[in-house]
């Protein structure tokens, strides 16, 4: 099956469509992390400590990365059920009006189970998106593809920097911002009502299940040998798609883990140094990491078509380590070189979301593929937050040193190097075979 059902127009439509669901997917990730101490300085009054702000700061990250794991699991099989285009839609709408009741809390418990819920529709994105725009374009065009959907992600943190950069969130003034975040529901809509179907997604639902027990089946055999008669789930944690699933799982829990547990501190890090100065400067601090970080997830993708994705992953793996090193034990906030190195961090650390939408889609047959790749990337989500949980333990227990708790889960980025050995090359793999 090849992407011959869909007209060029169709095709750039599912292509912005999905560029547009992951951006604002980036600016529910972007967030809180700018807002989350002006929040609890206004919700907890005079109770507020800034250790405490970093203690909530963690428990709001947590939570958005649970839900965002469960929406990756459970909307990802959703989409291998009634299409990635539908999954997709009902995922934005999750996110954007649940954001939007953010502008209605009163206590932190309150934003607590709200962030829990959005999470569900940011993870619900990643994988439906992936999916469709890989099956929806070429073989030849999906490192470009790829390199588009991780810079989206991470476009939606930029665009969310320079918004806040102008117009400042404070305690005193933060609930427009999650007005704004509602706004993405008109996207959804459009999805839901608009846009194609995969081809491939489609011709796997016609496809005759065939007596072939799934036993004997080679991991990349879905569109020849046609469905098994299994749900998603089911089939991706037996053999032989089993092996396949944990190494998706870590693959994907090692950059996300390393992201949240110990990159984003660098914005409250900011926020605490910097922003008795200069009220936005937590917002220019993000605004270098998100430019960053959308150059490094696009070229993530053609560094991987270039290099090798094995090679790739463990050259990526290494530069992450000792960059997120040198971010929090080398420089600090409102030194002339943290701004430039931080620039670095969020290029190099973010590599690896170009190279996740090019890979996983690579790993699995086309039946379980919204589920296989929304588990693999979702999964990390709920060590992700054991992680965000456990370094904000561990950032109380250092007596609220941003630099030490950055540089300890830093080091997170170090164990791709091991992993990536047990993974299969994929580099020749077509998604139809």
């Amino acid at each position: 099956m090849t992407v011959q059902g869909l007209s060029p127009r169709a095709r750039v439509a599912v292509l912005f469509a999905a560029i547009g669901g992951l951006l604002f997917d980036g600016f529910e990730l972007g967030l809180m992390p700018v807002a989350s101490l002006s929040v609890s300085q206004d919700l907890l009054g005079a109770a507020y400590t800034p250790t405490l702000g970093g203690d909530w700061f963690a428990r709001f990250t947590a939570a958005l990365m649970l839900g965002a794991a469960v929406g990756g699991i459970f909307l990802g099989s959703l989409g291998d059920r009634i299409g990635r285009t539908r999954a997709l839609g009902v995922s934005i709408l999750f996110y954007s009006l649940f954001a939007g009741l953010g502008a209605f809390v009163r206590t932190q418990e309150q934003m607590l189970v709200l962030r829990f819920v959005v999470g569900l529709g940011v993870g619900g994105v990643w994988p439906n998106a992936v999916a469709l725009a890989a099956e929806c374009w070429p073989d030849k065009s999906r490192p470009i593809v790829a390199g588009l959907m991780g810079a989206a992600l991470n476009g939606g943190i930029l665009m969310l920097s320079q918004i806040t950069r102008t117009w400042h969130i404070t305690p005193e003034s933060w609930r427009w911002i999650f007005w704004l975040a509602a706004a993405p529901a008109v996207l959804g809509l459009l999805v839901l009502g608009a846009l194609p179907e995969s081809p491939l997604w489609l011709a796997s639902r016609r496809a005759r299940p065939l007596p072939r027990p799934v036993a004997t089946l080679s991991p990349y055999d879905g569109e020849k040998d046609g469905v098994t008669g299994m749900s998603p789930l089911r089939e991706l944690l037996r053999p032989p798609l089993l092996r396949l699933t944990l190494i998706g799982i870590l693959l994907g829990s090692i950059p996300m883990v390393g992201a949240w547990a110990a990159s984003k501190w660098m914005i409250p890090w900011a926020d605490k140094v910097g922003g008795v100065s200069e009220a936005g400067y937590k917002a220019v601090t993000q605004g270098w990491w998100a430019l960053g970080a959308v150059l490094g997830s696009f070229f993530g993708a053609q560094f991987a078509a270039w290099l090798g994705r094995r090679r790739a992953y463990g050259l990526i793996s290494a530069s992450a380590t000792a960059l997120t090193l040198v971010l929090f034990l080398g420089t600090a906030p409102l030194q002339a070189s943290f701004l430039p190195i931080v620039f670095a961090q969020g290029f190099v650390a973010t590599l690896f979301f170009g190279w996740l939408p090019l890979y996983l889609p690579e790993l699995f047959p086309t039946r379980v593929r919204a589920a296989g790749s929304g588990i693999a990337y979702n999964v990390g989500r709920f060590a992700t937050a054991v992680g965000v949980f456990f370094a904000g333990v561990l950032f109380a227990a250092l007596g609220g040193s941003y630099s030490r708790v950055g540089s300890l889960c830093g080091l997170i980025y170090a164990l791709g190097l091991i992993v990536i050995w047990w993974a299969p090359d994929t580099s020749t793999q077509r998604l139809d075979e």
